[in-house]
């Protein structure tokens, strides 16, 4: 079993070219630093939003798919127009109506530990 392990790696490993590779200093400078990060940060971001704009623009669009986010955006907007149309105590009334037309099927049945 020995014999096995007789060639095994003892100590950290090494790399190529481990010993030309030096530490490097630190900059003084990091508030400098940290304000072109920033810089480089945010000037990326928008260039990939004004990607993902003209990527959204590129593709156009059929006569039908038009049309069928029209209809969409029409519903939507229906819908928006009815719920604010309505109060909160009116849509509470109105579900508590709903509630009361319900049959005691849907009731949720009593225990008792003393029975």
């Amino acid at each position: 079993m020995s014999d096995a392990y007789e060639f095994a790696a003892k100590g950290k490993l090494k790399l190529k070219n481990d010993s030309q590779h030096k530490k490097k200093k630190k900059s003084k400078h990091k508030h400098k630093d940290k304000e072109r990060e920033k810089v480089s940060l945010q000037t990326s971001i928008n260039e990939s939003l004004e990607e993902k704009v003209t990527s959204n623009a590129a593709p156009k669009l059929t006569k039908a798919e038009l049309a069928f986010k029209q209809q969409q955006e029409k519903m939507r907007n229906k819908r928006i127009m009815e719920k604010a149309s309505t109060t909160h105590k009116e849509r509470v009334e109105k579900f508590n109506e709903h509630l009361d037309s319900l049959t005691e099927h849907f009731d949720i049945p009593k225990v008792s530990w003393t029975k």
